[in-house]
């Protein structure tokens, strides 16, 4: 029924003058005529592959997508485990009151409950995941889509990628999903994630690829998928498929200034999944090591160094007895291709070197001096920073009961901080060393001691030789002021 001007019904032509017009409509205009009540796919010469509906998608990839519930235990109760949220920020003329009454209702040790998603990848019951999803974490819980719940055990982690691998036993095959190629995937292309955003089991979204080899800040190997498809806290670690219902990433961060989706999500793409896959079963991820330091080419530095363009990674340092070292290149070299593949930007480098198999030898060509020279590098085996018996971080944690952070782009808009670089306390302790000298969430660590620390290797080296009834001295900014804090270690 139509309505005209007056509101009155409009009763129409008769349905015999209608069903005519119709087939003549049809007939002239090419359009096919179905008595049926199917949907339609929505295309057009332009968008000849867009989806009508993605329910037949989402029938086959449900049963193997999981919820992940854990638990874990938070030992010290935290002073701001998140920055001050009074009107004023972390500045707040409140704040102190608040720290002074409140600070320590926080009890010393309690559970701490996580919710994430996942999804299975064989029949055997390995599931993959976020590193960030489990993570420390005392109980793990999956339910599957049909309702049935199980207890999970990690078998690998990798914290560099924020991949993990739990498997649950069950007496029945699981369905796995098929892993797709991401490097095939264009932006504009059609993506739907699954999940658990806020605990909803079951939520698919859809949106599209909004652009490809992000790098945000959030780890050492990047490469990450934007997309638009609502992702929000508990869709990590779940599938982000396309439409052939092929798993192309793993859905990990968003950006966000309220902790809700605004249309710009993060899924580590699956091929850099595939690539550790096998020694994540292992329970332990080992990568290659070619022993510089690097840093990106800007304008002036092009200027000064005489290059083409800013292409390529520029070698800051070269590490005594590694591979670089041992193959001739030096400092002040530009390393323009890796193996066989050339360098845009800098930080497509770390992953190129990681994802290389130990011992292999590969040829880099360098620009030293404006002209390009070749070198051939025995990949060696990255470690792992070595600590002491406790771990020498962990220990200075204990001690200070604070813990820091290199600032990252993330954490930078999280804190509220003008800079991107430097050493930032993210938590303070109730009732600890570092709460007692009046340090908090926000502060950037500029000084220990007179001595400038730039980073956690300063940090960690820098305090780990003060012992009980030692004052340290650091210089802090926080805001737009800097301010010395002494510090007394009790025990």
């Amino acid at each position: 029924m139509k309505y005209n001007r007056s509101g009155a019904i409009w009763q129409g032509p008769g349905i015999v003058t209608r069903v005519i017009f119709c087939i003549i409509t049809a007939f002239i205009f090419n359009i096919p005529i179905d008595s049926g009540s199917a949907p339609r796919a929505q295309t057009s010469p332009l968008l000849p592959t867009a989806p009508g509906s993605f329910s037949g998608l989402v029938k086959k990839a449900r049963p193997s997508v999981v919820n992940i519930s854990t638990v874990k235990t938070v030992t010290g109760g935290m002073t701001h485990p998140l920055p001050f949220r009074g009107p004023s920020g972390p500045n707040d003329p409140l704040r102190d009151f608040f720290d002074r009454f409140f600070g320590d209702q926080m009890p010393r040790d309690y559970k701490q409950k996580n919710l994430g998603s996942g999804f299975v990848i064989d029949e055997d019951g390995f599931i993959l995941t976020n590193n960030h999803v489990v993570e420390q974490a005392d109980e793990i819980t999956v339910k599957l889509a049909d309702g049935r719940s199980f207890n999970a055990k990690v078998i690998g982690r990798d914290p560099k990628t924020d991949l993990a691998l739990i498997r649950i036993e069950t007496d029945q095959p699981l369905k796995p999903l098929l892993m797709g190629d991401s490097d095939k995937l264009e932006v504009g292309d059609w993506v739907v994630a699954m999940g658990n955003p806020f605990g909803l089991d079951n939520t698919v979204t859809a949106g599209i690829v909004s652009a490809k080899y992000r790098h945000i800040g959030a780890g050492p190997y990047e490469n990450f998928i934007q997309t638009d498809a609502s992702i929000n806290p508990g869709n990590s670690g779940g599938p982000l498929l396309n439409t052939a219902g092929e798993v192309i990433g793993i859905n990990t961060a968003i950006f966000s200034r309220t902790g809700g989706s605004i249309g710009i999500g993060f899924a580590i793409p699956i091929n850099m999944a595939k690539q550790i896959l096998g020694q994540l079963k292992k329970g332990k991820v080992v990568r290659g090591w070619l022993g510089v330091m690097i840093q990106k080419i800007t304008p002036d530095l092009k200027s000064k160094l005489n290059l083409k363009d800013v292409k390529g990674a520029l070698v800051a340092d070269v590490t005594s007895g590694g591979p670089a070292e041992k193959a001739e290149i030096k400092r002040g070299d530009v390393i323009v291709s890796f193996d066989g593949k050339k360098i845009d930007e800098m930080k497509d480098l770390p992953y190129m070197v990681a994802s290389t198999p130990i011992g292999k030898i590969v040829p880099v060509v360098v620009i030293r001096k404006g002209r390009e020279q070749a070198f051939d590098v025995k990949i060696g085996e990255l470690e792992e920073e070595k600590k002491g018996p406790e771990g020498a971080e962990s220990g200075t944690k204990q001690r200070f009961g604070m813990k820091v952070e290199e600032v990252t782009p993330l954490l930078a808009k999280e804190f509220g901080l003008s800079e991107m670089t430097g050493l930032l306390i993210v938590q303070v302790d109730g009732n600890s060393p570092a709460a007692e000298a009046g340090l908090r969430p926000g502060d950037v660590i500029l000084e220990i001691d007179q001595t400038p620390v730039k980073n956690s290797s300063d940090f960690i080296e820098k305090t780990r030789g003060y012992k009980k009834g030692d004052t340290v001295l650091f210089l802090i900014r926080r805001g737009n002021a800097t301010l010395y804090l002494t510090l007394k270690i009790d025990d």
